[in-house]
């Protein structure tokens, strides 16, 4: 879950809650916010983090994916071998 929050929902929110805090400090009411150019700006941080994510997140390579399976009544999460 804690994942899912820093991967998607916070890069789409950051720019929202930074100018609601701008907003707050200067005194300027939240119905003079750029609507288009901060939802712009949260999907260009999406973008950025999954691609981020994508580029150094994973396996080695040449590792092979061993997928979850039951052992003894238990299951066991998938894994990665060399």
């Amino acid at each position: 879950m804690l994942r899912i929050l820093l991967q998607y929902l916070l890069p789409l929110l950051l720019p929202f809650l930074a100018w609601l805090i701008y907003a707050r400090l200067a005194h300027k009411p939240e119905r003079d916010a750029p609507w288009i150019g901060l939802a712009a700006a949260g999907v260009g941080l999406l973008a950025v983090s999954l691609v981020t994510w994508g580029l150094l997140g994973g396996s080695e390579p040449g590792e092979t994916y061993v997928p979850a399976r039951f052992e003894d009544g238990k299951l066991v999460p998938g894994t990665t071998e060399p």
